[in-house]
């Protein structure tokens, strides 16, 4: 399995230049809020996946007064060997993605090379936002597994824009837009058995980890919902052709699947409380980390960044009795508390690295 044996970070956030090596198993950050923690954790994040976590665009990750920024990182891959890999990107939109000082010819080939998971605060808008962050979570878990997903996603994205801007344009034109139907329809059959496959496989995993981490008081489901669950796209757009020429959008699609979440047959964002909330959120994540682990045959690399906030005592004591009794590789963590990390993590494993974050830079400790 991939870990990261090395780091070097140079003008991403508040991160002027770090070197960092780190422990195979259980990597600690420590530091206050503000001083870069999550910094690092996007980072390392954004070796996998070429893209950061939290912002949309690359715009918002250059440190303040630079145009550019790098980060690169020595892995020990399955076999035995080093690789390295970097991402860099230019304010002027320019991003390249190596291995081993080769360009990629595509940015997205280097998806599910490194897998990851990461655990974090924003995943609250998982339940509290729209349909699109829910999205854009299975694009994520499906995109490291499935290149093909991947790829369909791509080209159903792209033949969207293009019906789009022909709607939006005012001059839709019948055969053209039989074209581009015809083909979203074949992108979004792939896409959708692909989503639906994805959900069969998570609701048990997830149902599983939630009554051990609430200790069985209520139990959580996942619903996959999509309009082709009325027919073939195809004929759907056939049908809503006239709505979509007076609202110059395309109004049916796989762009609208939503995944709702369900604690006891209700909603969860109605009907869950924020520590409920909270840990179904970790387990759905989890639940991802045993499907990419099942699928990989090996563990990914985890990123837990305060993780613990807003979780009582017992049932952070129920998360480190889940994490202890699997087969995980490589953990970073972060946390405030000093005092409750040791515990947590000492009580887990003799193999860790402690770091101590204050204005962008990490010292060992």
């Amino acid at each position: 399995m991939p870990q990261l044996d090395k780091v070097a970070i140079q003008n991403f956030r508040n991160i002027e230049f770090q070197e960092l090596e780190f422990s195979p198993n259980v990597n600690c950050i420590l530091g206050n809020n503000g001083e870069g923690k999550t910094n690092l954790m996007d980072a390392i994040w954004y070796l996998s996946m070429t893209k950061s976590a939290f912002a949309a665009s690359d715009q918002f990750n250059f440190r303040h007064g630079t145009d550019s920024f790098s980060i690169a990182g020595t892995y020990r891959m399955e076999n035995g060997t080093q690789s390295r890999f970097s991402v860099s990107c230019e304010s002027r939109g320019v991003k390249k993605v190596r291995c081993n000082d080769k360009v990629y010819p595509k940015v997205s080939s280097h998806i599910g090379v490194l897998p990851i998971v990461m655990v974090s605060p924003s995943d609250v808008s998982l339940v509290s936002e729209s349909g699109e962050e829910r999205r854009r979570f299975a694009n994520s878990v499906l995109s490291q597994m499935d290149q093909m997903y991947l790829a369909n996603v791509q080209q159903y994205n792209r033949v969207l824009l293009q019906r789009n801007r022909m709607l939006k344009d005012g001059n839709a034109d019948d055969g053209l837009l039989s074209v581009f139907d015809s083909q979203l329809d074949t992108y979004a059959r792939a896409i959708g058995e692909s989503r639906k496959a994805f959900v069969s496989d998570l609701q048990p995993v997830v149902s599983s980890l939630y009554r051990s981490l609430s200790g069985g008081r209520e139990s959580v489901s996942i619903e996959y919902r999509t309009d082709l669950d009325r027919g073939s796209l195809r004929d759907l757009l056939a049908e809503c052709r006239d709505r979509d020429a007076a609202l110059r959008y395309t109004t049916a699609g796989v762009q609208r699947d939503d995944f709702i979440f369900k604690m006891d047959d209700y909603p969860i964002r109605r009907c869950g409380s924020q520590g409920q909330q909270k840990s179904f959120l970790v387990s759905l994540k989890f639940a991802q980390y045993e499907i990419m682990k099942k699928r990989y045959g090996f563990p990914p690399i985890l990123l837990l960044d305060d993780v613990f906030d807003k979780l009582d005592m017992s049932r952070i004591s129920n998360l480190l009795g889940m994490v202890a009794g699997s087969d995980f590789g490589q953990i970073f963590i972060t946390d405030s508390n000093k005092v409750r990390m040791a515990a947590i993590v000492d009580g887990l494993t003799a193999d860790r690295t402690y770091f101590e974050a204050a204005g962008g830079c990490f010292t060992r400790i």
